[in-house]
């Protein structure tokens, strides 16, 4: 090769290396603003938002920290009946750095190209329940083979019903499972319209108002059974802004230790209440359950186990179509260096609950 040949090819490999390097820096520069999706409910004109972030927020240390940055933080406000479908599209547009959100949507998202990761668990997770009419004779789950049972497809506790069914030797082909969200869900439960009812802590509810009894619940089941939601940030903010993204997960992690202060209970509980939930549902929600392990942002085997479950069972149920690497989802490093930062090495220990085996 000629000698001049070679030069140019040197001169565009170095002109190349610096455009990509300018790139670089240009993309690691600070945004101007911060923003993170959560949940938020509309009660008496005001808008609250769900769990830590409530506590996130009225702390304003975030907000703080990050003006002296010259970053501004904005909450994205996601309403309970769409936030999976409406985090990834913020998500895939770009519009939000990080969400409050739960474990099929954000595989779904992954699987479809959308790459986040997991930078905080959201404690042990949320129970589901099995619910029946107040007059049925159902039992158990066995009780209802080839029965209408309504189900929110889609939505995180899918994979708890799909657990129960596996535990019980059954499928989705032995029930007429009908698509239907929590609002609906209830009012064909006390229409008497469906036979049974998987959901949330709104259950209570339904036996509150004599209409609903519950004959199942994940307290019954290992831990990696629940519903789970966790702190997602985006794989690429993540990458350009490892300093704000520690700033994000320590601010979490401030606001799950007060929570997990068992003298805090009955505040945090009041602030829960605001979105419209009774206090009686959020008490019996948690009845029986360690506070303190609630909160916990450890990543340990029980979690690891739920996302490979969660991802093996997408797959089968056709939610989605390519693989995701649970291990590239799990991002541990921010709470690690979290813990340390705040001194909260030995508040949360390590769980070693008992798994259930692969799909």
């Amino acid at each position: 090769m000629h000698i001049p040949l070679i030069a140019r090819l040197l001169r565009r490999t170095a002109l190349l290396g610096a455009t990509l390097l300018a790139a670089q820096a240009i993309a690691a520069e600070p945004p101007k603003t911060l923003r993170i999706a959560t949940v938020a409910y509309a009660n008496a004109g005001k808008v609250t938002f769900n769990g830590p972030a409530y506590v996130m927020d009225r702390d304003k240390w975030l907000e703080q920290e990050l003006a002296k940055r010259n970053v501004k933080l904005e909450w994205v406000p996601a309403a309970t009946a769409s936030v999976g479908t409406f985090v990834n599209e913020e998500f895939a547009n770009r519009r939000i750095d990080f969400a409050f959100y739960g474990d099929l949507p954000s595989i779904i998202a992954n699987a479809t190209g959308v790459s986040t990761r997991l930078i905080a668990p959201g404690g042990s997770g949320n129970n589901v329940y099995l619910v029946v009419p107040s007059g049925s004779e159902a039992r158990s789950l066995q009780d209802l083979k080839g029965k209408r049972i309504a189900l929110h497809r889609g939505r995180p506790w899918e994979l708890s019903f799909a657990k129960l069914l596996q535990a019980n030797g059954l499928g989705f082909e032995d029930f007429r499972v009908l698509n239907l969200n929590p609002q609906a869900g209830a009012a064909a439960l006390s229409a008497g319209r469906v036979d049974a009812f998987f959901t949330l802590s709104d259950a209570f509810l339904l036996e509150d108002k004599q209409v609903g009894r519950i004959i199942w619940s994940s307290k019954q089941a290992p831990r990696d059974w629940k519903m789970r939601a966790e702190l997602w940030a985006a794989s690429d903010f993540v990458d350009q802004q490892p300093e704000l993204t520690q700033l994000v997960v320590d601010a979490y992690l401030k606001a799950a230790h007060w929570t997990a202060e068992d003298a805090n209970k009955a505040t945090y509980q009041g602030y829960l209440a605001q979105s419209g939930q009774p206090l009686s549902v959020l008490q019996r929600e948690v009845e029986g359950e360690s506070w303190r392990d609630a909160f916990s942002p450890r990543f340990d085997q029980a979690l690891r186990q739920h996302y490979a479950d969660a991802i093996q069972y997408s797959r089968q149920a056709r939610l989605i179509r390519n693989d995701v690497d649970v291990d590239t989802l799990i991002e541990p490093r921010f709470i690690e260096q979290g813990l340390k930062n705040l001194n909260l090495q030995n508040f949360w220990k390590t769980d070693s609950a008992q798994l259930t085996g692969n799909f």
